[in-house]
């Protein structure tokens, strides 16, 4: 592009011969255009051609020669010298100064074209300036275009990387607040146990030094129990002795009523006075064995109740001849005849006892109490006996559950419990062991787990493995009985933690 711009204003110069000092530079090219070095050339038909660099800008120039025939263009006659800027052999010997004025005239022109092409070149490097400022202005136009295009792709993924980066830092912070949130709950629950701990604790060190009296107290009692039937003993022998003495002094009198038996009418009278009181006293005592073998009948409530007695209340039942015992008699529930052997109603009565005092049995029969396992071992050994459950939950709720069989064994057994064939509303299972347990108290432990039951559980139970059901339980108030494991429990009626407002256990004969 460049070179044709240079180049199109010298067309009509391709025939002109330059002449100068230094300036010119003679070629010469072949035929076919190309050339053959510097400081001349020539081309295939034998014409030279001179070539001139100005700037960036290259020009030749073909120079006038002969028509090939070897003879020079013009030839001198002075020693054959001739002219060689003669444009044609025939042409007039030119006169001495016509080159000279040619070279100047022809300077004169270059010095024109040399202007021109300088004003030419100097256009040409305007217009180049302008091009390559626009160029420059358009690159970095665009290059501005691409970064702000990279910036704002950049702000753009920047601004999602850190919305991105809040969510994350919410969510981070949210769960933090919620596992924050739970240990607090989780330590105000652990200082409420604690609390509960020790106040238990300090309950139950309060009912140790209670039971503690109370064993004192009933060490006392049996003592003097014993003290007391001692002296009633002796009482017995000597009452013993004297009817025996009396006896054989009323055999003595008949032996001598009898020998004067033949004797007069006076001693006939004396004897019917004799006799007579003597044969109503002998009526009498008839009347009162009697008597006595009616009230050895009663062996429960069961035989109190098909005597006649109907209503509910406190008897007296025989273990034998000698021995008795007060009893509660429930002869209103399913059908009457109930010996009630535990009853709790109102948490007057401490159950948590000792071995000796769930044998012999403690409390109020009219009240709470427990009957005592020794007793209702000899009772459930005379025949078959069932026994009846009642609970009583703090909304009024009432149910039951019943066994058809019931037995306890002896203390060498550790009065272990026989069940058989449950049902009632107290739940489809048995919260009792149907296969047997041992009782244990706190001061005999003979369950079946590592741990102490009736300590953990508190009260004296067939515990098994602690088991579902402990009637003998603490007993809680309303409004403390949730949530109470050593309560007064029977899993399948409330669950493991509901302690129960009042429970009654209570045996009669199978066949009645």
């Amino acid at each position: 592009m460049l070179w044709e711009k240079c180049a199109w204003p010298l067309l009509s110069l391709v025939a002109l011969l330059v002449v100068a000092d230094g300036g010119v530079t003679e070629q010469r090219r072949g035929t076919d255009g190309s050339d053959t070095g510097s400081g001349g050339s020539t081309r295939g038909n034998g014409r030279r051609f001179s070539r001139i660099q100005h700037g960036q800008c290259t020009y030749t120039f073909i120079l006038p020669e002969n028509d090939g025939s070897g003879a020079p263009c013009q030839e001198g006659r002075a020693g054959g010298q001739y002219s060689v800027n003669a444009l044609q052999r025939d042409a007039p010997q030119a006169e001495q100064d016509f080159p000279s004025k040619k070279i100047q005239h022809l300077e004169h022109i270059m010095e024109n074209y040399t202007q021109w092409l300088q004003k030419i070149e100097n256009y040409i490097k305007e217009s180049m300036r302008a091009e390559m400022a626009q160029m420059q202005q358009s690159a970095v136009h665009n290059h501005t275009a691409a970064m702000l295009e990279m910036g704002t792709s950049l702000l753009s993924q920047t601004a999602e990387q850190t919305r991105k980066l809040t969510d994350v830092e919410t969510q981070v912070l949210n769960q933090t607040s919620r596992l924050e949130i739970q240990l607090l709950e989780n330590s105000l629950s652990t200082n409420k146990l604690e609390k509960q701990l020790l106040v238990q604790t300090n309950e139950i060190g309060k009912l140790h030094d209670k039971n503690r009296l109370l064993e004192q107290k009933m060490q006392e009692m049996e003592s003097r129990h014993d003290k007391e039937l001692g002296s009633l003993r002796e009482e017995k022998g000597s009452l013993q002795e004297l009817v025996a003495k009396q006896s054989q002094v009323i055999q003595e009198l008949e032996s001598q009523l009898g020998r004067t038996t033949g004797n007069d009418s006076a001693l006939q009278r004396q004897q019917q006075d004799i006799v007579s009181p003597c044969s109503k006293e002998g009526a009498a005592v008839p009347n009162s064995t009697k008597q006595a073998d009616e009230e050895k009948k009663f062996r429960d409530c069961a035989d109190l109740f098909q005597a006649g007695f109907t209503k509910n209340g406190v008897y007296t039942v025989y273990l034998n001849v000698l021995e008795t015992k007060k009893v509660y008699c429930n002869m209103e529930s399913a059908g009457g005849g109930w010996t009630v052997i535990q009853r709790r109603e109102d948490g007057s009565m401490d159950f948590q006892r000792t071995w000796k005092e769930y044998k012999m049995g403690f409390g109020s029969v009219s009240g709470e109490h427990w009957l005592g396992n020794e007793f209702v071992f000899l009772l459930t050994s005379q025949r078959p006996y069932t026994l009846r459950v009642e609970l009583t939950d703090w909304d009024g709720h009432q149910a039951f559950s019943q066994y058809d069989r019931f037995q306890l064994g002896n203390e060498k057994q550790n009065y272990r419990l026989f069940l058989k064939s449950h049902s009632g509303t107290a739940g489809r299972q048995s919260s009792m062991v149907i296969h047997g347990a041992d009782f244990s108290t706190r001061d005999v432990d003979n369950d079946n787990c590592m741990c102490k039951c009736a300590l953990m559980l508190t009260g004296g139970w067939w515990f098994d493995a602690c088991g579902p059901s402990n009637l003998n339980g603490m007993y809680y108030n309303h409004g403390q009985h949730v949530g109470k494991l050593n309560g007064i429990k029977w899993h399948y009626f409330k669950g493991p933690s509901y302690s129960l407002r009042a429970t009654t256990m209570m045996i009669r004969p199978l066949d009645f």
